[in-house]
């Protein structure tokens, strides 16, 4: 595939991603930190893309919303795919490097909005794959005290694991209970399914009768995906 015309750089697509074990940097200081980049160097965000409870070891095709971004490059002659920091790119060194060549063959290059890394010289592209590797590195320390945490829970005799869309934790802390007000949710989801309508749309409908997800957010398509199974 052939490297697109470079963008203009002063145009920018904005990207958020924030997976489920996360909570440092939420969507919102995350775009606190895009914008006032934006405004210290006179560039214009023409859109907004996300992905939530997205883990950055997902694969590109994986991602819907960075997916979008990277479209968006090219419909709106963007240069600049800009993130608030590195990690937010990805959690795995090679998916990192995927997804700079897809930006790149749009017509692009991803920036961060702490300025880290942003060069083009050797030492810039050095302190990325540092930091890319710190990234994945980090990952694996929070599999790790996941794991460790759950481990105890299941020796206490403790449920583990989130519990499913449409159903509540039980007082004895182990038991799953039909939540009624989540189950009809669920069973207008999967009408609506049946009709043929998307994830997308199934997610914007919800959203349009004021159906939020128990974090009062939107709902993301993968969400939707996992409360129809």
């Amino acid at each position: 595939m052939r490297r697109r015309r470079a963008g203009d750089p002063k145009v920018a697509i904005g990207y958020l991603r924030v997976s489920t074990d996360e909570q440092r940097i939420g969507p919102e200081a995350q775009r606190m930190a895009i914008e006032s980049w934006a405004a210290m160097n006179g560039v214009r965000i023409a859109g907004w893309f996300e992905d939530l409870g997205v883990s950055g070891a997902r694969e590109l095709e994986d991602r819907e919303g960075l997916v979008a971004a990277i479209a968006s490059l090219r419909v709106e002659q963007a240069g600049t795919l800009v993130i608030a920091k590195r990690d937010r790119l990805a959690r795995d060194p090679a998916i990192c490097a995927m997804i700079e060549r897809a930006v790149r063959q749009s017509g692009g290059r991803v920036v961060t909005a702490d300025g880290v890394g942003n060069g083009d010289g050797p030492a810039d592209a050095f302190l990325r794959a540092i930091l890319d590797a710190v990234a994945a590195y980090e990952r694996e320390l929070i599999r790790a005290r996941t794991r460790a945490a759950m481990a105890v829970k299941r020796a206490k005799g403790e449920r583990t694991g989130k519990t499913p869309y449409g159903f509540a934790l039980a007082d004895d802390g182990i038991h799953l209970v039909l939540s009624e007000t989540e189950q009809e949710v669920v069973a207008h989801a999967k009408e609506l399914r049946a009709r043929g309508m998307s994830v997308t749309k199934i997610g914007r409908r919800l959203e349009a009768l004021g159906i939020l997800t128990r974090e009062g957010r939107p709902w993301h398509p993968q969400q939707i995906v996992r409360l129809l199974r």
